[in-house]
């Protein structure tokens, strides 16, 4: 008599206790809106592999009829086979867990439901508790008394944590395998569901046969529980999905510093999700990376651009290694570019009548209180124009720059996009004024299209996670 009593009053307390937490919870729409943590850019290079991913990885938000059924019926089978049948709670896996805890003498764990996890991933702390145990219980009853299975399960798959930043099944399925959740086959769907359990434990990036394997054991699960044919499974090898591919991170992240900006006046502000499909040309940029790295002396820097004729930035490195100095030296550092300079002494010289044949004198010069020499400390005397130019003869750009004006020579720089202040004293057509890289890049492409100077660029494209252009 005291026993039933006591039990009914336990029910009652529950009843109210969910009762309570039914009124508080939020709205479906409520949960569903996820503005406030924050936007994910993925930046890709020209061949789409991925640079960078930036910002929280929530993907995009899936309605439950865009959830592949693959994707519902694996996370079902490993992680809660009984979702559809219980109440938020499942007496038959907590009553399973109670036995073999006392005939092992071991915890275990892996009885919360789907439900649970949703109520734990929402409202709950990571404290592991008798208490959170129990708020996560009647949330759970909660949960299930106000939402459908459908919206629960909806819920769980979008916000749930997968790893490598990953939150939601679309972020995971763009982190792991490059598109989005919709396209998912059996395997892949696998892997994913089995990464609830252990994240760090089950990445495909950190180990891929860990992962595998799991796969295999969510196949297994599936066909167990009815949710996949014998024969589909027989058909699905989780050694065969192919990941990603990412080009190094710290190669490029000087080119995606740089390029990230440009998204201001290209696009309108959203929140949602978006790839950024940029100029860089990996391979170009491995190399880049490489020769600079190579060729710097010990204990200085380094920088490279390359840059087509339209603009288009194909490789940019701004220091020997971006985890050392994210100072960008191809693009913020002003340096002296000596005799690259010479390139708007001898333009020019063509532009006022001077030709490449026309015979200059490599002799001594004194201008004011200057005397440039040459880096051999000689003198070639009689030579062409053309021959001064390839043998970078200093004397010949100080007489060129005597003649025609440094001023002259200022302008042609600024004509051809060096927007940095060029002093027009004499030393300067030795290339004695500080300018960026990046500039003098754009100059020299410039030349390549006959003189017309065109801006840097690295964004070609923007979509969001659903497709739409930008």
């Amino acid at each position: 008599m005291w026993g039933g009593a006591f039990a009914l009053l336990c029910l009652v307390v529950l009843g109210i206790a969910v009762a309570v937490a039914y009124q508080s919870l939020p709205s479906y729409q409520q949960l569903t809106d996820r503005e406030d943590l924050g936007q994910t850019i993925r930046v890709r290079a020209d061949d789409g592999s991925v640079l960078v991913e930036i910002g929280p990885q929530f993907g995009r938000w899936l309605t439950y009829e865009e959830i592949p059924q693959t994707m519902k019926s694996a996370m079902i089978a490993v992680e809660d086979r009984r979702f559809r049948s219980h109440i938020g709670i499942d007496p038959i896996g907590i009553a399973r867990g109670i036995w073999v805890s006392l005939q092992t003498g071991d915890r275990v764990a892996g009885v919360s439901t789907i439900s649970q996890q949703l109520a734990r991933n929402i409202f709950l702390t990571p404290k592991r508790d008798v208490g959170r145990k129990t708020r996560e219980a009647i949330i759970a009853m909660a949960l299930e008394a106000k939402f459908s299975k459908n919206q629960i399960l909806e819920l769980y798959l979008n916000r749930v944590y997968f790893g490598g930043g990953a939150y939601g099944i679309d972020a995971a399925s763009r982190t792991f395998y490059g598109h989005s959740a919709e396209r998912m086959t059996v395997g892949e769907a696998a892997i994913i569901a089995g990464l609830v359990k252990a994240p760090s434990n089950y990445s495909p990036t950190a180990d891929i046969e860990a992962a595998q394997g799991r796969a295999s054991v969510v196949l297994d699960l599936m066909v167990n529980h009815g949710f996949l044919p014998e024969s589909a499974r027989a058909g699905v090898d989780p050694a065969e999905i192919r990941l990603e591919e990412r080009t190094n991170e710290n190669s490029a992240r000087y080119f995606t510093d740089w390029a990230l900006p440009q998204l201001e006046t290209l696009i309108d502000q959203t929140s949602e999700p978006i790839d950024v499909w940029t100029t860089l040309d990996p391979g170009m940029q491995d190399a880049a990376s490489n020769a600079v790295n190579a060729h710097a002396p010990a204990g200085a820097q380094g920088a490279l651009v390359a840059i087509d004729r339209d603009g288009a930035v194909r490789a940019l490195v701004g220091g020997l290694d971006y985890v050392d100095s994210i100072y960008n030296r191809a693009t913020v550092a002003k340096r002296q570019p000596g005799s690259s300079f010479k390139l708007f002494v001898y333009l020019t010289a063509l532009e006022n009548g001077w030709r490449p044949d026309d015979q200059v004198v490599d002799e001594p010069i004194t201008i004011g209180d200057w005397s440039p020499r040459n880096s051999n400390r000689t003198n070639l005397g009689v030579i062409t124009l053309r021959e001064a130019f390839a043998r970078s003869v200093n004397t010949v750009s100080a007489q060129i720059g005597a003649e025609l004006g440094f001023a002259t020579i200022a302008r042609m720089a600024a004509r051809f996009g060096i927007t940095d202040d060029i002093n027009t004293y004499p030393s300067m057509v030795l290339g004695t004024s500080n300018v960026r890289l990046i500039e003098m890049t754009k100059a020299f492409a410039a030349v390549h299209r006959g003189g017309t100077s065109m801006p840097p660029y690295a964004i070609k494209r923007v979509v969001t996670a659903s497709g739409q252009l930008l």
